[in-house]
């Protein structure tokens, strides 16, 4: 194998430990219809291997000592987790799900010892134990389509974008179960909440809207148009800015958070899907699933700064950090 290079990133869906310039790190990119994963030292922009995962490879995660990936084999039998051997750069196993399916969205816990992903053909959240590699807790949404999510930053609520419902879901992990249903807008699919735990943004890609809403009250509390088929959001480290991929203009929408308003458009390569940010909030890779490339944004000036000739159809992003 070779050796693999470092860098300073990982994703927005867990804080992570301080690290030293030694740590390594790499971005892990899944390729959706090549049903594989991509290995690539970011700051280089090197491809560093590749390996297989599941059917159709939508989301995945890392876990915060770096070690692991999950990823959600969403297409075909859509009844696995792919478990990658960061270090090896090779797929270990197929952990199986059934009887749940269509894994999609997918987020780890701060001691590595959960991964919660949609099941979104059994209208669910799964729990899975990571020491046992195996489902424990199951919490019924009963939203069509319940497809991305985020895990709050106290871990105590879930959050899910339910597409085919246009809602979101509430899921109070103290309790183990759904406790509130949000209206949202029609294919509500991308999702995240700002550091402080306060808001939650969720894109409704057919009315080309997001909505913001209270993470305390569970209640929409603004409406913001956003253009060009709204398909994920994520928001800075900082809580400043968010990202939004418009898969139908061909661009990265970028919002002041506090504002709700729109600062900046920009072209980023053909139908932008996946998002992912570094810790410290200066670039973000955007995956372009039809040109099969993925983009390096820097965030200080919002301007692209590089590209990854990535696999076919990348859009599941994750940062890998190890010591």
């Amino acid at each position: 194998m070779k050796t693999i290079h470092t860098l300073t990133l990982t994703a927005t869906l867990f804080l992570v430990p301080v690290f030293s310039l030694a740590a390594e790190t790499i971005l892990l990119i899944g390729n959706k219809s090549d049903d594989t994963l991509t290995f690539v030292d970011a700051e280089t922009l090197e491809v560093l291997g590749q390996t297989t995962t599941g059917r159709g490879p939508h989301e995945l995660v890392v876990t915060p000592d770096g070690k692991w990936a999950y990823v959600a084999n969403y297409e075909g039998p859509g009844d696995s987790l792919s478990l990658i051997d960061v270090a090896s750069r090779e797929e270990v196993k197929k952990i199986p799900l059934k009887p749940y399916f269509g894994p999609h969205g997918i987020a780890v816990s701060k001691d590595g010892s959960k991964v919660y992903a949609t099941c979104e053909r059994t209208q669910c959240v799964i729990e899975l134990d990571t020491k046992k590699q195996e489902v424990g807790r199951a919490f019924e949404t009963s939203q069509k389509g319940t497809h991305m999510l985020v895990l709050t930053p106290d871990e105590k609520k879930i959050f899910t974008a339910n597409m085919g419902s246009g809602t979101v879901s509430v899921i109070d992990l103290e309790k183990g179960e759904s406790v509130a249903t949000i209206k949202t807008g029609a294919e509500c699919e991308g999702i995240d909440i700002t550091p402080d735990g306060k808001e939650v943004w969720a894109s409704n890609r057919a009315e080309d809207t997001i909505s913001i809403i209270d993470a305390s009250s569970h209640e929409v509390v603004a409406t913001v148009p956003c253009e060009g088929f709204p398909i994920r959001v994520k928001i800075t480290p900082k809580g400043d800015l968010a990202l939004v991929s418009c898969a139908r203009r061909n661009e990265l929408a970028v919002f002041d958070v506090a504002e709700r308003k729109l600062i900046k458009r920009m072209p980023t390569g053909t139908t932008p899907v996946g998002i992912l940010i570094e810790p410290e909030g200066k670039r973000a890779f955007v995956a372009n699933t039809r040109s099969h490339k993925v983009i390096v944004l820097d965030l200080q000036t919002l301007e692209i700064a590089g590209s990854i000739s990535a696999g076919n159809t990348p859009d599941g992003l994750a940062w890998a950090i190890s010591e």
